[in-house]
């Protein structure tokens, strides 16, 4: 009687099964962020001419091209980061540079 009346107790519990390969992190810093947003462009070939942690802005550039970054913390303690180009010569420069900051973040 007692392992039935455990057996019903069980039944009510809920079970969260973690798919394999799934990787559970703690949402990033703002100083690891701002880290590899200047090393995904530097991995991209960009040469950092600014590199401000203050104000969270990074420019780099490579053939005449101009790449931002801004890294912003914000009130819910994320971290935003957005690249930006106006005048890129390679229209794919900056979806790389996104897979590469996407790759240092372990994403």
């Amino acid at each position: 009687m007692a392992a039935c009346g455990s057996l019903l107790f069980m039944e009510g519990c809920p079970y969260y099964a973690v798919p394999a390969g799934t990787v559970v992190t703690t949402p990033a810093s703002f100083n690891r962020s701002f880290a590899a947003a200047a090393g995904a462009m530097q991995d991209e070939g960009l040469a950092i001419s600014v590199q401000d942690p203050g104000t969270g802005t990074i420019v780099g550039g490579i053939d005449g091209g101009v790449v931002q970054a801004s890294v912003r913390q914000q009130a819910d303690g994320s971290v935003v980061v957005q690249f930006d180009s106006k005048n890129a010569r390679d229209p794919a420069l900056l979806d790389r540079i996104s897979r590469s900051y996407d790759r240092r973040m372990g994403r």
